[in-house]
């Protein structure tokens, strides 16, 4: 894994040394509450991606890209619903591309399926087809009241794990990024503080250097 794939986010690609390695698996943790989907939406720009949304319809996700103020890509979304949930997501990432990005938007009804070992192959297959074909994969998982007890089997597989935390104290929201795991790399030792308003940056106005 010596290529990298960029974020998109200049300054978040420098401290990986150019990005993402490709064939990496991404778990992205965040609140539900906070504004994680913008960078999701901003990583659509860098290539060709696929998006499994398994909440919103695809209608719905679409018309969020669009009319996000940051620039995107045009990404082919697809809404799985219904029975078999981990057989229709596999058939989509099966027909994955070299080179692309893919979303999973959230992983947490895929975490809930039983039994368990249904969605250990997933992930499985999963990590194969994105090494095979030098992609990327970002697992949005949520970090609520209500966390899917196999979260830890999630970033066991995961190469990279993105912990995104919000915090509000008056009238100020902060967020802050730590890269606490990084296969094939070097990861940041420090917190990464971001503005999540209208595009993803990193957020230096309080920083003490």
């Amino acid at each position: 894994m010596t290529d990298r794939l960029r974020t998109g986010i200049d300054v978040l690609d420098r401290k990986l040394d150019g990005g993402i390695p490709a064939g990496s698996m991404v778990a992205l943790s965040a609140p539900p509450s906070s504004q994680a989907e913008l960078f999701l939406y901003e990583l659509t720009a860098t290539r060709g991606t696929l998006w499994l949304s398994l909440n919103r319809t695809a209608e719905a996700v679409t018309d969020s890209i669009e009319n996000t103020p940051t620039e995107t890509g045009d990404p082919t979304v697809r809404h799985i619903s219904g029975e078999a949930p981990l057989d229709n997501a596999s058939k989509l990432i099966s027909a994955l591309p070299e080179t692309s990005n893919l979303i999973v938007d959230p992983l947490d009804v895929l975490e809930s399926q039983e039994p368990p070992s249904r969605f250990r192959s997933f992930m499985n297959d999963l990590q194969n087809h994105i090494f095979n074909t030098n992609s990327l994969a970002i697992l949005h998982c949520l970090e609520g009241r209500d966390i899917p007890p196999l979260r830890d089997t999630t970033e066991h597989f995961a190469d990279v794990v993105f912990h995104l935390e919000t915090d509000v104290s008056g009238d100020e929201v902060e967020n802050r990024m730590a890269i606490p795991k990084f296969r094939g790399g070097r990861a940041p030792s420090d917190t990464i503080k971001l503005d999540l308003v209208e595009e993803v940056s990193i957020d230096t106005s309080r920083d003490i250097a």
